[in-house]
């Protein structure tokens, strides 16, 4: 004969454990990544708000900002501060961030290759209560300075995103979330996000993004349509070729500012 006390608590024990086949629900605050079908496969539906997300690239400044743009944006409107990058590879684009929703005055940039500098740095701004998110670039970094970040980040409810190369994905890695970043092969179109880690289970296919958004697609069509027409006019290109995509770009759609039309390319 069963006991009922003992029903009981099997039935509210079930309901507070996570099975390792479950996507698992967020244990903290989320952020939204910007894109839905990344969100459908992360915890809670975003970026962990308090922990490390780590970010592995073949190359330091592969599509980080395509990533992330849409959270960091979001998180500077949400609390005020400034957007921290440590170590950036490439001076970012002011214009072209600020024409996507990441406003130029809130970017802080850390310059040092010191990998005792960036860890200070970036451990410094987490414990900033101003700042809206850590983006930092620590190739070098061991587990344990990667654990005192991680740290600090929860204590004060920072975005905390480390770019790392993804020859790392096989070591181990406190990291509440870890996504390997490329460029897919067969579309360069589009870009491949591998989770490899997660609370749930693996995800047995890559999530696969757009690689430019609407309208970084624009300027580029545009920017591909005015090198047609001037050879065309030079008369090095075919009438034909330069008319059919005259129809389909329209730069008056694009609400950048005049200086971001000159810059078309987002480097970080």
């Amino acid at each position: 004969m069963g006991l009922p006390f003992l029903d009981s608590f099997s039935a509210a024990a079930g309901r507070g454990v996570w099975h390792a086949d479950e996507l698992g629900l967020a244990d903290a605050q989320v952020t939204a990544t910007g894109h839905a079908a990344l969100d459908a496969e992360l915890p809670g539906g975003g970026w962990p708000v308090g922990a490390m997300t780590e970010l592995l690239q073949a190359a330091p400044e592969a599509h980080v900002w395509r990533l992330l743009l849409p959270a960091l944006a979001q998180a500077v409107d949400t609390r005020g501060g400034p957007v921290v990058l440590v170590g950036a590879p490439y001076e970012p684009c002011g214009p072209s961030l600020a024409a996507q929703g990441l406003p130029v005055e809130a970017l802080m940039w850390v310059k040092s290759d010191a990998a005792p500098a960036r860890l200070w740095a970036c451990e410094q701004a987490l414990r900033c209560a101003d700042v809206a998110a850590v983006v930092a670039w620590l190739p070098q970094a061991r587990v344990a300075e990667l654990r005192r970040l991680q740290l600090a980040a929860a204590q004060h409810e920072v975005l905390l995103f480390v770019c790392r190369p993804d020859s790392v994905a096989q070591s181990a890695s406190p990291a509440r979330l870890r996504i390997q970043v490329d460029r897919c092969e067969s579309d360069s179109a589009q870009i491949e996000l591998r989770i490899l880690k997660r609370r749930g289970p693996p995800l047995a296919s890559p999530v696969m993004l757009p690689a430019r958004n609407e309208r970084m697609s624009a300027l580029l069509a545009a920017a591909r349509l005015r090198r047609k027409l001037r050879l065309q006019q030079l008369g090095t290109a075919p009438v034909g070729e330069a008319a059919a995509t005259a129809t389909v770009v329209r730069i008056d759609a694009w609400k950048g500012g005049p200086n971001a039309l000159d810059r078309i390319a987002v480097v970080a």
